[in-house]
């Protein structure tokens, strides 16, 4: 195949130039499927054909599939990564590194009008106004936009404050005003120079420059002061101890460091991960992650060189200054590849991100695997037993009684084929006599629905019943007289050979013992019984005690509260001297007790 495909392209790789460029492969339908720069075009796409063999089976597939070869002819190299940067964006190749973060990002706006409004965005309009972003989280953006107000009261309404309007006095004063927010501009009660004075404030902040504004304002407070304006200057002090505080939260990594991007990269097998964070003023004020899903085992400088041009693109950023891990070349833009300082700090800061976020997708990825997981579990149990709807909501019966004494039953509830142990439920029976299963079975499954009912709560889509027909129909029984035989489908589970019966059908079901399904309903069946079980055996034990010591005559329940509360059990009580049983309940009792216990 590689012959054949290098002999199909003699012609076209004989006359490729040695320039840099772009080129483009595509396969028989006219679809591109990969995109590429090379430093040479002759070289780079030659090699696809030259090679003895290839290091993955996906680079020899892609070449396989090669029908066509285009190529575009750029300038410097730096054009050509733009370029492919922008193809691949365009028409997504099959074979193309993938870039997994393509939402939309807020910006803050300053609009262009009078009296301009400051507000965020997801929607960059061409119309003369300022933007500032784009931010990589809401909740930074909120926090600058509270910030903004709480420094300087401006309009959040849509008026057209033309000179002329407000000169008619076209508008009244709202809310905002006479609550303090704004200084009404739309009644003539605030100039637009003095307006303008706090936008261009906004303006530097919005681009980093805190420390240029709390300048000004502490020149402005000490002219209030010598000036004997007191209340002005207070005013002025608020607004900078509201800036020093937002200043001293930023993430401060050197005072030398000022307009600088960080690039690290963090490779995986299948996925690479490239953490970007924006220095101004030596502090950090923007920072972003982005997933790259790798097709061809793409080298890191490709992938970092990539990253780079995506995020500096999208973010906006013309800083001089890379700061990166891998040494990569990006037109005249400064490339750093620290080894120690300051430089060298803020790249394992951005590692530190990179694992925090890869940790954080495996936690996701193994969340939503195992939401699927239990989906397809549920649509198996669907199928597997004909039901109308997704079983997501199971529940159990079981009896329990030995020789005949303290009949119990235990309900069990499964929730997308999980235990829901906070719903168990027991169950004392108290209507029946003696050790009759059915009649058991029909009042529990009777008192179980009838308080859901009363309760007004969900109702399970699958009911399982421990038991062969006769527990099945008793259970039947209490659905009917609910009027909810309908609602629900209930099933039996004979112990002996797992066979499956639905009602009025004779002919069991046998599902493959290796079917999800049954081991679905042989846990949830099996979990029924080990709780019917541990109850009824407590229950036992609560009577066996009960009976022996309240058969003792002259001793009250008090004291036998006292003593197993103590002591916990007959055994070490029986163990126990005259004179030490003495000292606790007096000799009169305690003799009454050991003549007892030593007569068993």
């Amino acid at each position: 195949m590689q012959e054949i495909q290098k002999e199909k392209f003699k012609p076209v790789l004989s006359v490729l130039p040695d320039s840099p460029g772009v080129y483009q492969f595509y396969n028989y339908k006219g679809d591109i499927i990969y995109v590429g720069k090379a430093k040479n075009l002759k070289k780079r796409v030659s090699s696809y054909f030259n090679r003895d063999y290839y290091e993955n089976n996906k680079l020899k597939v892609l070449v396989s599939k090669i029908e066509r070869i285009e190529y575009i002819v750029v300038q410097t190299e730096s054009d050509a990564l733009l370029l492919e940067n922008n193809l691949i964006k365009k028409y997504h190749p099959r074979y193309n590194v993938m870039l997994k973060d393509d939402k939309t990002y807020p910006w803050i706006c300053i609009k262009n009008e009078h009296f301009p409004r400051v507000f965020y965005t997801r929607n960059v309009i061409n119309d003369g106004s300022k933007y500032f972003g784009p931010y990589t989280s809401v909740h930074m953006v909120k926090i600058m936009i509270d910030l903004i107000r709480q420094l300087y009261p401006l309009r959040n309404c849509s008026l057209n404050l033309s000179q002329e309007n407000i000169q008619k006095k076209k508008y009244k004063t709202c809310l905002e005003y006479h609550v303090g927010n704004c200084l009404g501009p739309c009644v003539g009660l605030q100039t637009e120079v003095d307006y303008n004075k706090s936008i261009d404030h906004i303006y530097k902040i919005l681009k980093g420059n805190i420390q240029e504004v709390i300048v000004y304002l502490n020149e402005l407070m000490a002219d209030y002061s010598t000036k004997f304006k007191f209340e002005e200057a207070q005013l002025i002090k608020d607004k900078i101890e509201v800036l020093e505080k937002y200043k001293s939260k930023s993430t401060v990594v050197s005072p030398s460091l000022n307009n600088v991007d960080v690039f690290n990269i963090l490779d995986d097998n299948n996925f690479a991960y490239v953490n970007f964070l924006k220095v101004i003023e030596g502090r950090i004020v923007q920072a972003h992650t982005l997933e790259l899903k790798k097709k061809l085992d793409e080298k890191q400088e490709d992938l970092l060189l990539m990253a780079i041009v995506e995020i500096r693109e999208r973010l906006k950023s013309t800083a001089n200054e890379i700061i990166t891990s891998v040494r990569v070349k990006l037109g005249n833009t400064k490339i750093t590849v620290p080894v120690r300082g300051d430089k060298k700090s803020l790249l394992e800061l951005s590692e530190r991100n990179l694992k925090y976020y890869r940790l954080e997708k495996q936690k996701k990825s193994e969340k939503k695997k195992e939401k699927h997981s239990g989906k397809r579990l549920l649509e198996t149990i669907k199928k597997d037993l004909n039901l109308s709807v997704l079983p997501e909501h199971i529940e159990c019966f079981d009896n329990s009684n030995i020789q005949g004494t303290n009949p119990v039953a235990a309900c069990v509830v499964f929730k997308n084929a999980k235990p829901s142990k906070k719903d168990y439920r027991h169950y004392n029976i108290k209507t029946v006599e003696g050790p009759d299963d059915y009649a058991s079975m029909e009042e529990v499954v009777y008192r179980r629905y009838k308080r859901l009912q009363d309760e007004n709560k969900s109702l399970p889509q699958l009911i399982v019943i421990d038991g062969g027909k006769g527990q099945l129909n008793s259970a039947l029984k209490s659905l009917r007289r609910l009027n909810i035989r309908e609602n629900i489908t209930i099933i039996g589970i004979a112990k002996r050979l797992e066979e499956i019966f639905y009602p009025n059908d004779s002919i069991p079901l046998y599902l493959d013992k290796n079917s999800e399904s049954l081991k679905v309903i042989q846990h949830i069946r099996n979990e029924a019984h080990r709780f019917g079980i541990k109850f009824h055996r407590d229950k036992r034990s609560g009577n066996f005690i009960k009976s022996e010591l309240d058969n003792i005559p002259g001793i009250g329940s008090k004291t036998i509260e006292f003593l197993l509360t103590k002591y916990k059990t007959i055994k070490k009580i029986r163990s126990l001297s005259l004179d030490e049983i003495s000292s606790e309940i007096g000799n009169t009792k305690a003799t009454l007790l050991q003549e007892y216990l030593n007569s068993q």
